[in-house]
């Protein structure tokens, strides 16, 4: 089950997903089994398509670290069922004990498994933002996710992480240094990657997609965006990278399908502007390039209205 080093260092193209293939792990609540993409580092890939019945709300991915003295886990899961399903493949693969759970964003699937996780009596970590988005938004987006996942849903309740931080937190564990960092403006409010320095790896989170197109949110800056994934994500010089949905891979991939398709939307919403052109026609801009990409039906039209409404008063 371990993608090679060779298969991440030539990147998992982004035709080989398909939000059509059914679930891959039909024993278990998780849409796949967990693959070790480096030595002591796992991810169950989730589907990358919308979160339905099917795939258990299981669209992105669940990664952990074991660390010689205890599992780091980055994602808690988009429910009670999931988180314990993940915890079941943890357990299988080693007797550490899960001694933290990272939250990447306060979106509901990194977050609603928390109360799993906190029933276990294992510390949860969010940054600040991501936070303020459970607390504000944590019910609401519960209630969604009992629309879709009905039975599945069992169990499940907002908990509130109960350790945050603001820009960079260092975990010290066993034999690994994890550095947890917020390096600005992104995808959504708080997205945190967790990276790794000795092993040269990121879990990217939100910041960095490749397989699917990557969502606009209405409060999204992509300008900011930008900045941040060509600045300080760059910067890391990362080898590995797990994004927050799709494959692992590296960073010419994640470049290619996530600052370059906001650059080539921006550039389009631009020119349309430059033309006179109004918000109902904007939702029309060519994005062919980017067709092939999973959920490019459910959001290249929102996106570029996102947009639009965001340059036109910049």
């Amino acid at each position: 089950m371990r993608i090679t080093m060779l298969a991440l260092a030539l990147g998992a193209g982004a035709a080989a997903a398909s939000e059509d293939i059914a679930d891959k792990y039909p024993g278990s609540e998780l849409y796949d089994k967990p693959v070790e993409v480096i030595p002591h580092v796992f991810s169950a890939i989730g589907a990358t398509a919308p979160p339905t019945y099917e795939n258990a709300g299981h669209n992105n991915n669940l990664s952990f670290v074991l660390t010689g003295d205890g599992v780091v886990v980055i994602n808690g899961g988009a429910s009670a069922r999931l988180a314990e399903a993940l915890h079941d493949e943890i357990r299988a693969i080693t007797d550490q004990p899960v001694r933290l759970v990272i939250n990447e964003n306060g979106q509901g699937h990194a977050m609603l498994g928390n109360s799993y996780w906190a029933g276990l009596g294992v510390d949860i970590l969010a940054h600040e933002d991501a936070i303020h988005e459970i607390e504000e938004n944590g019910d609401f987006i519960l209630r969604g996710m009992q629309g879709y996942n009905r039975d599945r849903a069992e169990g499940t309740t907002v908990v509130v992480p109960n350790r945050s931080f603001t820009d960079r937190e260092v975990i010290e564990m066993g034999d690994v240094t994890l550095e947890v960092l917020h390096l600005g403006p992104a995808h959504g409010p708080g997205d945190t990657q967790v990276w790794i320095p000795q092993w040269g790896i990121v879990i990217a989170g939100d910041i960095a997609f490749h397989e699917r197109m990557l969502p606009i949110f209405a409060d999204t800056d992509t300008d900011a965006w930008i900045e941040t994934f060509e600045g300080p994500f760059a910067a890391l010089e990362a080898t590995y990278v797990i994004p927050g949905h799709g494959h692992p891979t590296n960073m010419a991939q994640v470049t290619r399908y996530t600052s370059e398709y906001l650059r080539d939307i921006r550039d389009r919403i631009g020119a349309h502007l430059d033309e006179g052109g109004d918000l109902a026609s904007s939702y029309y801009v060519d994005q062919q390039r980017w067709a092939h990409l999973d959920t490019f039906e459910e959001l290249a039209t929102k996106n570029a209205g996102r947009v639009f409404e965001e340059m036109e008063w910049e």
